[in-house]
């Protein structure tokens, strides 16, 4: 029933396209995924850094998907989807055999399930890691229940294996040790002298028990320093003088209550929440503070509710990793960081419902009446909410509409109309983002594209000089160099064509349009043959229509006609409107 309800609520999103953010980074355009499963790209996936993450599973994921399913976004989503009715099943089944108590296990399954704030984590491609993280992180709970039974070696070890996985995955799990100090209190009942459990798990002193944790602690420790070297490496860590202590610590603390509250009253989710800075009032820092306060002094009141007990700790502590108190991007928070936190949350909400209906049975009707009607309007809610996704214009005008002064919607929103071929409408948006922010690369990067389509081409320089002033971005400093490159050529500066585009290649060895501008560069200075190798390399990376016609002209250039033929009949397959391979073909079929 659970794995029924979501494939139904869900099945939109096997409609959806890929949106423009990080879906190009993750699958369109990244080569070493383009080649499938194969030792080349398990060597890439493991020594790889790319994104600010390491997360090998992921990448590993993400290229088998693409080995089934090409650039069809269906079954990228439908992956992605298939491993969040899991995640829900798994839940399920881990409650209701370590507690007994089957429907409150179902009532929190079924929010997990159907809860809007997770549909980030679903309806996103790039999100994979989030959903793949969770089913290792509940795999590695269902193992340490089975562990708990029997304590041994063989078990400790298929734990330690899933937690491993799901670091790898996604270092969000890293709180996991954590969490299983959590479940020996409840519902294992494994601390000696508590009150048994519906698995009756033997007890032992807690000192042997958090012995025990010290392995996975140390698998913890390695995650954190790599996630760590990494983040800071590819530029997402943010220092304390972007964002001070006093500021993070501030932010956290409405950020905790802005979950709470979105769990409760999901509306205005958006895919990113521009951090607000020293920019908070001290009204909302008092009114979140006091929240948490009241909240962690009734569950202490009630300290004998253990369920209380551990769901509180449960979301505090695995939100830990993701508030902000170590700042990665320019977020504030982020939906898909409540995937897993919430499920305390839900657990308390359930368990206490039950408790308070006891065997009264008018209390039951009325609670399992209100309960079918909340997943159920949950349910309605998330299929609207994933309308939002259905687009990369959808996204993120919804988002726009629902934030302020959100830089990165205002870039995305000016890409998609782009995509669209609304190019002037898109530079109003690029201008917005880069006043929001005067040091957004990617802004200025974007403008810069729009002036050098629009031939001012020493402006656009200007702007793409900025960009990398302001960004240590590998991938979008490979595109603002091949972009400078073709500025360059356009303006007759050759030797500083060839720099940027030798440099955007160093960059980035995927990049497709570098090879295509420098096969421009080539055929300019009567290279023909080398020319056409370089063509034939961004064809090779991405078959354009644009790269089959610059090739074909220097094959016939060249004399080598059919060849020429060739390559003007794979651009119409393309774009089967280009006129100037059309007239092409014409010519030389007639005189072939």
């Amino acid at each position: 029933m659970l794995v029924a309800a979501t494939l139904a609520f869900y099945n939109p999103v096997n409609q959806h396209p890929f949106v423009n953010y990080d879906d190009d980074r993750y699958v369109v355009d990244n080569a070493h995924v383009h080649a499938g499963l194969n030792w080349d790209t398990v060597r890439w996936a493991f020594g790889t850094s790319e994104q600010a993450n390491w997360h090998p599973l992921t990448w590993l994921s993400h290229a088998l998907d693409y080995q089934l399913f090409h650039t069809n976004p269906a079954g990228h989503h439908f992956t992605s989807l298939l491993f969040h009715a899991l995640n829900a099943a798994l839940l399920f089944l881990l409650l209701a055999k370590s507690t007994g108590e089957v429907w409150p296990s179902m009532f929190v399954a079924a929010v997990f399930a159907l809860h809007p704030i997770n549909v980030e984590s679903v309806a996103w491609v790039a999100e994979r890691k989030n959903v793949l993280s969770t089913f290792f992180f509940l795999a590695a709970l269902g193992a340490y229940g089975w562990h708990a039974l029997r304590p041994n070696w063989q078990r400790y070890l298929a734990v330690a294996g899933c937690f491993a996985m799901g670091l790898m995955s996604k270092p969000m799990v890293i709180t996991l040790p954590c969490v299983l100090v959590l479940v020996d209190y409840w519902p294992l009942g494994r601390v000696q002298g508590s009150a048994s459990s519906a698995m009756r798990a033997p007890q032992m002193p807690q000192s042997k028990l958090l012995v025990e944790k010290i392995p996975l602690l140390a698998l913890s420790g390695a995650s954190a320093v790599i996630t760590m070297l990494v983040q800071r490496a590819g530029g997402a860590m943010r220092s304390t003088q972007q964002f001070s202590l006093g500021v993070r610590i501030e932010n956290g603390l409405v950020a905790y209550a802005t979950y709470l509250w979105k769990m409760i009253w999901p509306v205005h989710l958006a895919p990113l929440y521009p951090h607000p800075g020293d920019s908070l009032a001290g009204w909302q820092i008092a009114l979140s503070t006091l929240t948490l306060l009241a909240v962690t002094g009734l569950v202490i009141k009630l300290r004998a509710r253990r369920y209380l007990v551990v769901g509180w700790l449960w979301f505090l502590g695995t939100m830990v990793p993701v508030i902000g108190l170590i700042q990665v991007g320019d977020q504030a928070m982020a939906d898909r960081y409540a995937y897993i936190p919430l499920i305390g949350i839900f657990v308390m909400i359930a368990w206490g419902a039950a408790e308070f209906a006891g065997t009264q049975r008018n209390r039951v009707m009325v609670l399992a009446t209100a309960a079918v009607l909340a997943v159920a309007g949950l349910g309605v809610a998330t299929h609207q909410q994933l309308g939002y996704w259905a687009s990369s214009y959808d996204l993120w005008s919804h988002t726009l509409a629902v934030t302020q002064r959100n830089f990165i919607a205002e870039d995305n929103l000016g890409g998609a109309l782009v995509l669209e071929g609304k190019v002037d409408d898109a530079y109003p948006h690029f201008q917005a983002a880069a006043e929001i922010n005067p040091h957004d690369p990617m802004s200025h990067f974007n403008v810069g594209a729009y002036l050098q389509e629009h031939n001012r081409l020493h402006e656009a320089v200007e702007q793409y000089e900025t960009t990398i002033r302001l960004t240590t971005d590998r991938p979008l400093l490979a595109s603002t160099y091949a972009n400078l490159g073709t500025a360059y050529r356009t303006l007759g500066d050759y030797v500083k064509a060839e720099e940027s585009y030798s440099q955007a290649l160093q960059l980035n060895p995927g990049q497709f349009n570098a090879y295509l501008g420098r096969g421009v560069l080539l055929e300019k200075q009567g290279k023909l043959e080398d020319a056409i190798a370089s063509y034939q390399r961004s064809i090779e990376l991405v078959p354009t229509d644009q790269g089959y016609l610059r090739m074909a002209h220097a094959l016939q250039a060249a004399g080598r006609t059919q060849e020429a033929l060739a390559a003007y009949q794979e651009a119409l397959k393309i774009n089967p409107d280009a006129r100037e391979a059309q007239a092409a073909v014409e010519a030389l079929t007639k005189n072939h």
